[in-house]
């Protein structure tokens, strides 16, 4: 049987400990790799030989439920208003009503003015819902755990509350604290002459309501964390206009089939990918690539699903539907990124799960040392309630997920797609970023960059005649020709294509012929000048096409073609070596033109002439070296390479291959965006080392303190909350994440013009 991987919504946890017992009891299976995120409520498995209604049976087993993802709903109309969590109304409703009990109890607690005559009895009644019903979700949390052998935060918080709502009780009924007169007074810390009299109904009442508000601060921030992932789900169209023998049929986006033609009209969505079959448009990409400037396109251009049509009418060919589409893939990057685990976050797991069972031993000990010491029952009952109420896991468990959340939900904002969590360390680590040229530094499409028209001929004459004649070829070079020319050129007849040296066509009844300098002078006898030929071996050592062009015998010009750099991959190398990375290019040209390219950007080091095979042996010389290497390419050649690199970088506009191998895809293809990327990464992993000390030192420092009897259970169970609460909103603030400004370029470069000398 092969290997399937399964995603379970898990359903009944509460702490980081529960994410950690149910991740055992998958791993306990033979065949089965689980990793289980508290963040996300989701499980991840790889499950051989196991089937998944086993899968669910072991989560069962463990006390929580699990179930396959829900088909995604379909986005609510404008009239509609989306359903409210019901996870986050339970938890409102149940701390609204706690707090409206519990705040009198405090205050008659802890001020004397307002203890009047049997208080005490007023303060048992409006404390027991709370302690009974307002905890119940914790209360029936531990009593599963504990059927089933185990111990989770929520039982340090039920034995807690029960702990002081029972000793209360005890001192009402009988003990002397159900006596008329009596009164409290709060104190910060625990004193060691507390009276036989003392109640502990505001700590029963108080804790419920601080736990509560922390639970339901983090489903807001979960939720909210999340938001970016829930609107990539409804990007996409949900009708398309799909032609049939001419004929317009409004039909839903899932009855597309690859094949279909649609028809796109200005300010309507791409209903899915395709290539552009009719018309000339501009496409707003910036919901899926962050990019502000709308991309031109026209026949034989490919686009996106769910990007937006604003200029005018398109038909689009659909090639990809459904679950290949890049939205599709976009999703399932996030979802991967969100559910999977870094490095730090199992070492935070590793603890959680045995925090506490140790927490309870420490409490036990508090306890007992008072009494060994001779403190009073009432002192150690105070330092076990504390111990238990001060110690939360949940800050461990929720540092790594929360912020793992907010950074890849900006990352996809930003058209940052960041594959896994343990990227994350990778971005720390690099040193070296190693950069393919074409597609990469460059555009990847040819451009005319250089018109050298001979004596007497005219630029414009000089690009129309080679257009006509290059008219007819598919060739990369012949088409960068025609768009120069900028119009239809004449018409051509008798067209000639000679492969790998040029072609020719009767033109206005001339032989025209276009290639390869040598060519056209030794099989046509046209001899260009001097000046020309210094002019083209000059631009081809540079890398560039140089292609001669003749009528009749007579020489016309050189035309140049070359791939251009994009205009911001400059500031992008200078911003790499701000970041501590050295950078290096990598490509399989000829030494003249990577030089060239390299000099363009501002790059020392340049591997030129390399085979595919040969880059990912230079990736694993770095390697050796010593170097940590980043690897940023878009071609089925680099595959390899970036699959063999500490972190892969994959350009969105490249191949399925690159993509497939790559840690992070940048939609944009733009290299200002993996500066972005690395930045984001690293402030993301530095968020969760942050959340991860607040967290341990919280702990470390807190435990002891409670153990010694000087924390009152009441500021205990507040500072617990904060402490999740922290977490959450430390991670919240990488919402705040902007890119650096792109810097002002030119425009982009044209084609000489100037009319050269003969």
């Amino acid at each position: 049987m092969s290997a399937l991987d399964v995603e379970l919504e898990i359903s009944g946890m509460t702490c980081a400990s529960c994410a950690t017992r149910i991740e055992r009891k998958l791993n306990k299976l033979p065949g089965v790799e689980a990793t289980v995120n508290y963040a996300t409520e989701k499980a991840r498995v790889r499950a051989n030989g196991v089937e998944t209604a086993e899968l669910i049976a072991a989560v069962e087993s463990a006390g929580y439920s699990a179930a396959l993802p829900a088909p995604i709903a379909p986005e609510p109309t404008s009239t509609d208003t989306p359903a409210e969590d019901p996870e986050l109304v339970s938890l409102r409703r149940r701390l609204l009503i706690s707090t409206a009990l519990a705040v009198p109890v405090a205050l008659m607690s802890m001020i004397p003015l307002l203890q009047f005559t049997y208080w005490q009895w007023l303060a048992l009644t409006l404390t027991a819902p709370v302690a009974v019903w307002g905890a119940w979700p914790f209360h029936r949390a531990a009593f599963v755990n504990a059927r089933h052998g185990a111990a989770t935060m929520d039982t340090l918080i039920s034995v807690g509350v029960i702990a002081a709502f029972g000793w209360s009780l005890y001192a009402l009924f009988f003990g002397m604290a159900g006596m008329p007169g009596m009164h409290m007074t709060f104190t910060l810390f625990g004193s060691p002459e507390a009276g036989s009299g003392e109640i502990y109904l505001e700590v029963a009442a108080l804790v419920t309501v601080f736990i509560l508000a922390g639970r339901y601060a983090e489903a807001r921030a979960k939720k909210s964390s999340t938001e970016a992932l829930r609107a990539l789900l409804h990007l996409g169209a949900k009708n398309a206009t799909r032609l049939v023998g001419g004929v317009e049929q409004l039909v839903p986006v899932s009855q597309l089939i690859v094949g279909d033609r649609v028809l796109v009209r200005p300010g309507e969505k791409i209903p899915s990918d395709g290539l552009v079959v009719d018309g000339a448009s501009a496409i707003d990409a910036s919901m899926l690539t962050g990019e502000s400037v709308p991309v031109e396109v026209t026949t034989g251009s490919r686009v996106i699903g769910a990007t937006v049509n604003v200029g005018g009418r398109l038909i689009v060919e659909i090639t990809r539907v459904g679950a290949d589409t890049e939205l599709a893939r976009m999703q399932r990057l996030m979802d991967e990124a969100q559910t999977g685990k870094a490095k730090v976050q199992r070492l935070a797991d590793r603890v959680s799960g045995v925090f506490v069972p140790i927490v309870i031993v420490l409490s036990i000990v508090a306890f007992v040392g008072w009494l060994l010491v001779g403190g009073s029952l009432e002192v150690a009952f105070t330092a076990a309630v504390a111990t238990l109420i001060i110690a939360c896991p949940c800050a461990l468990g929720l540092a790594t997920p929360t912020a793992l959340l907010v950074g890849t939900g900006r990352g996809s904002q930003l058209g940052i797609l960041i594959r896994g969590p343990q990227v994350l360390e990778q971005t720390r680590q690099v040193d070296t970023i190693v950069l393919d040229k074409t597609g990469t530094i460059t555009h990847g499409t040819m451009t005319v960059t250089t018109v050298s028209p001979a004596p007497g001929v005219t630029v414009e004459d000089l690009l129309a005649t080679a257009a006509a004649a290059e008219w007819g070829s598919e060739h990369p070079v012949a088409r960068a020709i025609v768009t120069a020319a900028d119009g239809i050129p004449p018409q051509a007849e008798s067209f000639l294509s000679h492969a790998g040296f040029g072609v020719q066509a009767v033109v206005d009844g001339a032989l025209v012929v276009a290639g390869r300098p040598l060519w056209v002078e030794d099989q046509w006898s046209v001899h260009p000048s001097i000046t020309h030929r210094t002019e083209a071996e000059t631009l081809e050592a540079a890398g560039a096409t140089v292609i001669a062009v003749a009528r009749d015998g007579e020489f016309l010009g050189t035309i140049a073609v070359s791939d251009t750099v994009k205009p911001t991959s400059a500031e992008a190398i200078t911003r790499f070596r701000a970041l501590g990375l050295s950078p290096v290019l990598l490509t399989g040209d000829n030494a003249g033109a990577a030089q060239h390219i390299a000099n363009q950007v501002g790059i020392d080091e340049v591997r030129s002439g390399v085979t595919p095979a040969g880059k990912l042996e230079v990736i694993r010389q770095l390697q050796a070296a010593g170097r940590v290497v980043a690897m940023v390419g878009d071609g089925v050649n680099d595959a390899a390479a970036l699959a063999a690199a500490d972190l892969g970088v994959a350009m969105g506009g490249g191949t399925d291959a690159a993509i497939a191998a790559s840690d992070v895809t940048i939609a944009s293809g733009d290299l200002l965006v993996v500066v972005d990327a690395i930045r984001l990464s690293r402030r993301t992993l530095g968020t969760i080392k942050g959340n991860l000390f607040w967290a341990f030192a919280y702990n470390i420092a807190a435990i002891p303190i409670a153990m010694l009897g000087l924390l009152n259970p009441l500021v205990a169970a507040a500072a617990m909350a904060l402490s999740s609460v922290f977490v959450v909103t430390n991670s919240l603030r990488l919402r705040s994440f902007r890119p650096h400004p792109a810097p002002a370029v030119a425009a982009p470069a044209t084609a000489d013009r100037t009319v050269q000398p003969a």
